[in-house]
């Protein structure tokens, strides 16, 4: 029988002894009474982005699709993306959740590989080559100058707290926040997000998570850019 990873068996136990413990009521009431989160959260499956670390959230409070580069796909879309579909429409219409958070990062692999010269080997016909495709219009779209420097720094004296990492590459950081766009722009072609939308059931949000700083960018509709999450609340970011 092959060994089950140890790691991993470390940190169940370290789970099971501390949270399991601390929170076994709320574990079991969940268990009893099903789950009830108020968001559901897109992002990407990168092991450096995860959403409920993020967020600090606790068993039941969020619902979270993660796919390669946190996409999603038009309504309607070919049969090759249901499975990002189904979570979606199982988090709107069963559990009923309050708004939709599309979550990007910083390095994302999903569009470094969509960005690369060496692409075209992605191209034949294979599940990762097709699913990136999706990014070609945000590709585009950056091509022909939308999306230009995405990030909106804080203002002088908060400007360190806030900065995007020096060695970032900008059309890669500006295609990561176009694609959390055009993934909006997505979700509202679901006949049942755009009624929830509309009548106010339902909220769409956007973010772009900065992995070498820890900083959280928020998407702002009117000003179509990304700002710091915690200037927006009027709050400091302490390191």
């Amino acid at each position: 029988m092959t060994k089950f990873p140890q790691k991993l068996l470390d940190g169940y136990q370290g789970f099971l002894h501390s949270t399991y413990r601390k929170r076994s009521d709320n574990y079991r009431e969940l268990a009893a009474s099903g789950q009830k989160p108020e968001a559901l959260v897109i992002a990407c499956c990168d092991s450096r982005a995860a959403p409920e670390i993020i967020f600090d959230s606790g068993p039941g409070e969020i619902f979270v699709l993660r796919n390669v580069a946190n996409l999603v796909p038009p309504y309607n879309a070919e049969g090759r993306y249901r499975s990002s579909v189904a979570s979606i429409e199982f988090s709107v219409v069963s559990l009923g959740v309050r708004h939709i958070v599309v979550m990007g990062h910083g390095r994302c692999g999903g569009v470094a590989a969509a960005l690369d010269e060496r692409r075209e080997m992605l191209d034949q016909g294979d599940a990762i080559g097709h699913w990136i495709s999706l990014l070609d219009n945000a590709i585009e779209s950056v091509a022909g100058g939308e999306g230009h420097d995405p990030i909106r720094h804080m203002h002088a004296d908060h400007a360190e707290e806030a900065h995007v990492h020096s060695d970032h590459d900008p059309r890669q950081t500006a295609v990561e926040c176009m694609s959390v766009r055009k993934s909006i722009e997505n979700l509202r072609s679901f006949p049942y997000i755009r009624e929830r939308e509309a009548d106010g059931r339902l909220t769409l949000h956007g973010a772009w998570f900065d992995i070498s700083e820890g900083v959280l960018w928020v998407y702002d509709p009117d000003a179509d850019t990304f700002e710091p999450a915690l200037e927006q609340s009027g709050l400091r970011i302490d390191n």
